[in-house]
């Protein structure tokens, strides 16, 4: 196996991993807010995500250039950057920003939309897959 192949692989199933604890990590944390716990807010778990956040979008530029991908000819990663952008500010006001519980509730549902759209286009990396799963 080519050492392309193998930091491939490894590289891949982090992004993976840190992408699963990433949106476990933040639905916990939202979870722990419509129910009015502290514990989502102490800085231990902020300081986590931030650096799950980085770790994860590190090994994802990584990927992006190791594979020599462009975002204008593979319109499918143009879309899931776009998504991601927006699943952080749907999480902003998920957390943070929306001032009622039931605001709070409806950018949880819209983040988690929002990631299965990425995950949607990381799989199957076709643009038109978003068309087809929403109609």
């Amino acid at each position: 196996m080519s050492l392309i192949a193998t930091h491939y692989l490894l590289l891949k199933h982090t992004h993976i991993a840190l992408a699963a604890l990433s949106v476990s990590l933040f639905a916990a944390r939202v979870l722990g807010v419509l129910v009015g716990a502290r514990w989502p807010h102490r800085r231990v778990l902020r300081v986590a995500s931030v650096a799950i956040d980085t770790l994860l979008v590190a090994a994802g530029g990584t990927l992006w250039w190791l594979l020599a991908l462009d975002a204008q000819r593979d319109r499918w990663l143009l879309i899931k950057l776009v998504l991601v952008v927006a699943y952080i500010g749907a999480g902003s006001v998920a957390m943070k920003r929306a001032r009622t519980r039931a605001g709070k509730a409806a950018a949880f549902g819209v983040a988690l939309l929002l990631v299965g759209g990425v995950l949607a286009l990381a799989l199957t990396r076709d643009a038109g897959v978003l068309l087809r799963w929403a109609g």
